[in-house]
Formats: structure tokens, sequence, C-alpha cells
């Protein structure tokens, strides 16, 4: 796909659009590994400290909007008039509808985030449309809808990142990078958890962890984390206990929490599309359906106050108030986040995936002591347990919350019990599902992709970037003498037979035009009588595997790119042998991002 296209589609036109940055400093960034850490530090700093100001800025508008005590926190710890529990949520809505109508209208495309920028277009994102979501997903939060601030940390900080790469005009693999570390930052700032907002970006945003981005990243999330803890000294915080202790059957006491998990992060998947579903197939404008979904979720945070925001965020209630009452609150969580996804409030689910596996982990231990005290199971280890596993389930990423519990709780121990949960869990998903919470929603779309990984090279290896425009057309009624006086032996390999309208009507071998044994037959030959591959076309959008299939089932070295599927005039021609060159050379300029090797002018 040309880049022209990618860009309007994803969104981008506004951010290529940023004046070059100085041809020197440009060049210094292409050229050194170093250049290239010290951006990412210092973006990792400002991204740091806008993670910061958002988390402290939405925490004082929740406070305004919901009356809330200073000091105090909207769903954790404060009690809200039952009259504004509902009214905040459903004028909130009503503003995000009213909203989400008018930019509809000014820029209709959707919104591209960081998975799907690096796995389709190379790392390009719009900082106009990053800023868009940002600011809804702070609307949302401060209405009290049941989302997490995550999606707002990570689109701002890898639209940011994206945007400056791309006025400084980075290679693609650069770019990338850049916007791994961007979200890698946000994530590590919002939790103090450097390590887990690393792998967040090896895992979900540049589809695996290399040598090269290593040192990017890492100097991102470290400056980040310092940033963050120097301005305002306060993060998301993870549920930590005391010294967990596990040894020999707690391991599959863990595996059993993990495998019940998985399913959790299923049903709670499903969840959100059937409420979306539900809210599509009601009657009215859409602009009300937020307003809706927040009437719903203020009725059900009378009884269940936590399931306003992000709540307690990764911080679920003692296991003191009883089994009952977390079973209870789980389904009123689960609840609430699909009905406020569903509706149409912007977040993630992110810390409501862990608050969510806290709760279920917290079930799951009261009854392990109440029908089997015998297994003498610690009820902390499970709830850690619950809570990565159904978090990894959810969000995809099992390293990162492996990482997250160890960095919370500083407890080996912890961690290794979280990892058998969230090994299992993961694979229930992967392989009952198929997705995480992320690639769903593509799915859901229409968009291509199960991962990070790029991909989008193909799309713009098109086949109108790959042809030659010089194509010989002759009229199929071309005799045999007079193709021979036209084209000499080895003047051109092949020509292309065209009707009384110049469409296509197949391929000439210019070397069979020159066969001996066909001088019998001079003058009765016609160049429609000699056209081989009538039927086998490239259409100018056919990307460069979709070439080489069409080259394969024709069985030929030469086709033509016809202006489309229902006009067969030749506007070029691609070679197989071309083709399949510059298939290995973008697989070489893959492996050689993934390793780190120096290229032909420097770095790839």
């Amino acid at each position: 796909m040309p880049e022209s296209v990618i860009a309007e589609q994803s969104g981008v036109a506004d951010a290529v659009s940023v004046p070059a940055a100085p041809k020197r400093a440009r060049r210094a960034l292409r050229d050194s590994a170093l250049a290239l850490v010290f951006l990412a530090a210092v973006l990792g700093g400002v991204v740091g400290a806008g993670v910061a100001l958002l988390h402290e800025a939405v925490a004082w508008a929740q406070r305004t909007a919901f009356l809330l005590p200073a000091g105090t926190h909207l769903g954790a710890d404060a009690a809200v008039a039952d009259w504004r529990v509902v009214a905040v949520p459903a004028a909130g809505g009503l503003l995000l509808g009213l909203l989400l109508a008018a930019l509809r209208r000014w820029r209709p495309r959707d919104i591209v985030d960081p998975i799907e920028a690096n796995a389709l277009f190379g790392g390009r994102m719009s900082l106009l449309d990053s800023l868009r979501l940002t600011y809804l997903t702070i609307l949302s939060n401060v209405s009290g809808a049941s989302v997490g601030m995550e999606a707002a940390y990570t689109q701002a900080g890898a639209g940011m990142t994206s945007g400056l790469g791309q006025a400084l005009r980075l290679r693609r693999g650069d770019l990338r990078t850049l916007v791994g570390c961007g979200a890698a930052a946000a994530i590590a700032a919002a939790y103090g958890a450097p390590l887990a907002g690393a792998f967040y970006a090896f895992e979900l945003v540049l589809g695996g962890y290399t040598l090269a981005t290593l040192a990017p990243v890492g100097a991102a999330v470290g400056v980040a984390v310092a940033t963050a803890s120097w301005l305002t000294g306060t993060h998301q915080e993870v549920a930590t206990t005391g010294s967990v202790h596990l040894q020999g059957w707690d391991y599959l006491a863990c595996a059993v929490v993990g495998f019940l998990a998985g399913w959790l992060a299923i049903a709670t998947m499903q969840g959100v599309t059937l409420a979306e579903r539900m809210f599509r197939a009601l009657p009215g404008p859409t602009w009300l359906r937020p307003a809706l979904g927040g009437l719903a979720v203020g009725l059900l945070a009378l009884p269940f106050p936590e399931v306003l925001g992000a709540g307690p965020g990764a911080r679920p209630p003692p296991l003191e108030i009883g089994a009952a009452a977390l079973a209870a609150l789980l389904g009123a969580k689960v609840l609430a986040s699909a009905l406020s996804l569903g509706a149409g409030f912007r977040g993630g689910l992110f810390s409501a995936s862990l608050f969510l596996g806290g709760l279920f982990g917290g079930v799951l231990a009261l009854l392990a002591g109440r029908w089997a005290p015998q297994l003498g199971l610690d009820p902390d280890a499970l709830v850690m347990v619950g809570m990565g596993s159904v978090a990894a389930g959810i969000v995809g990423g099992p390293v990162t919350m492996v990482l997250l519990v160890l960095e919370a709780t500083s407890d080996m121990n912890a961690a290794a019990g979280v990892l058998t949960g969230v090994v299992v869990a993961t694979t229930v998903v992967r392989q009952a599902f198929g997705y995480s919470f992320a690639t769903w929603r593509f799915h859901l779309r229409g968009v291509p992709i199960r991962s990070a990984h790029d991909i989008g090279w193909v799309g713009e290896l098109a086949a109108n970037r790959l042809m030659r425009r010089d194509a010989k057309t002759v009229p199929q009624g071309t005799a045999l003498a007079a193709l021979r006086r036209l084209y000499p032996l080895g003047a051109v390999k092949s020509v292309f037979a065209v009707d009384e309208g110049g469409g296509y009507l197949g391929v000439v071998d210019m070397a069979a035009v020159h066969d001996p044994s066909l001088d019998e037959r001079i003058d009765t030959l016609r160049a429609r009588d000699l056209a081989r591959h009538c039927d086998s076309v490239l259409l100018p959008r056919d990307d460069v595997r979709t070439v080489l299939q069409r080259f394969h089932a024709a069985e030929a070295e030469m086709l033509p790119v016809v202006e489309s599927a229902g006009n067969r005039r030749v506007v070029g021609y691609v070679t197989e042998a071309y083709a399949l060159r510059r298939y290995s050379q973008e697989l070489e300029r893959l492996r050689g991002d993934e390793v780190g090797e120096q290229g032909l002018y420097g770095r790839d």
C-alpha cells in the first residue's frame, strides 16, 4: 500500500506536516545508536512528567465532580451522595456523546493506537488524534465510568514520541522503537514499575525483546519513573501483602487459579462485546448511548461504589468482608466495565483487570479456606496469582504482570506463584479465545493483526511500488512478421497483447516470437495466438505476498499491473525476480532491526 494511502488511513497527515528538524540533528539520530538512547531518555522524562500531572489532574477533577474530601479517591475510600453517584456519570456520558458526535463529523476515521501503529504503519501516529483520545479518556474517568487511565497515558506518550520521530524523519525501525519507549514510560510512571513498563512495550507494542531496543526502552522507563516520583511521589498502587509462602502442591493451586482466571478473562472480554451490541440495538441517537451507560453504571455504583472510575485500582478490598461480598463486587465490576466500554466511554482494562483478578483470587482463597482448610493455602498468594493471571489474560502481557507483582512486593516467592498462574491463564486464553483485549478490538474492527509485529511493510510494498511503467503493448491482431520487425531478438523480453480498447489479453514471449519453427506460419499467426496468462493480472494495491502468490499460481516470470479489476488497461508490469529480491531485502532489513546490525549506510 502506498505511503500516502497509509498516512491517510492512519491519521498521520497532521503529524507528518510538523516542520522537519535541522538536517544535522536528523543525521546524528539516524547514524548514532547512542543519540537514539539519549532521545528516548529525554522523551521518557517528558512522558513521566505528563503521566504524573495527568494523574493528579484527574484525581482533582474527580474530587471536584463528586465533592470528595481532600486526600480521598473516587470508588476507594469516600462516601458520595446517592444523587451525585447517578447524576455525574449520566451527565458526563451525555457530554461525551455530544463530543464524540461532533468529532466524528470533523475526523471520522478511527484513532490509531500504539499497537496498531507499530504493526501496520511503521510507528506513525497522529499527535492530534492521540491528544483527542487522551482528553476523551480523562472525561470518561472523571465522569466515573468504570475504566482506567492507562489507555490515555500510553496513547499520549506514544503519540508524542511518534510525532517527534516523524519530524526527525527517523527510520521505520527507530520510529517503532520510540513508540514503544513512549508507551513503556507511561506504564512505568503510572505504576512506579520500570521493569513492568519495559516489558509492556516489548510484549505489546514492539512485539518482542531485542538487543537493539533494550537500551532506548530501558533509558525511557528509568527516567520516566524518576521524573514522576520527583514531581508527585505518587503512583497507582498494586496490592501488597506480607511474605508469601509457597511450596510443593501450592504451585498446583496457583495453576488451578490461573486456569479459572483465563476463563474469567475471556468472559470479561466477551461481556464488553455483548454490551456494545446491546447498545447498538437500542433505538435513538448514538450520542445518547454514553449517557445511558453512565446512568446504568451510576445505579450499579449505589450498592457497589468501588465500580466508579478506576476504583481502588489494583488494591482489592480486604478478605474480611467475606466471599459473598467479594463475588458480588466482582460481578458488579465486570458488568460496570462492560457497560462503560460498550456505551462508548473511552479507557482501558489494565487497572480494572488487576482489580478483578484480586477479587477473584480473594474469592477462591476464602472458598479454599472454608472447604479445604487442610491444604493450608496462603490467601495472600492466591490474591496475587488471581490478580496477575486475570490481568495477563485480558491485557496480553504475561511477563509484564509477573514483573509488576515482583516490583510491588519484592517477593520472589510471590512472583514464582504468579508466573505459574499467568502461564496457565494465557495458555487458556490463547487456545480457547485467541485474542487479548486489544487484539480482540482490532478483530472486531476488521484490522488483521494479532500483535505488534511489523506487518505493515507488506502492505506498503505493493504492486504499484514494485512495477515498471514502460510496459510494451501491441494490438492483438499484430502479425508475427510485424512483431519481429517491431522488436528484434533481444530488444525486449515480453510484450503485452491488448484489445481495441487497450484491455489486457495476455503476455507474448518474444523468444517464442523469434522461434524459427514458426517461420512457416509467419503470415497467419497473430499476437493473440501467442499470448499466455490472459487471466493472470496484478492490481495496483496488491501487496508483495499477493504478487508472489500470483506468480506462483500462473507459473509466469512477468505479469502486468492493470488499472483496476473492472479496467484491464495495462499501467505497468512486475517481474518475479524483482519482487522476490525486494521481499528478501525487506526481510533482511527487519532482521537487522531486531539484532541491531549496521546497514549499508549506517543503522537500519
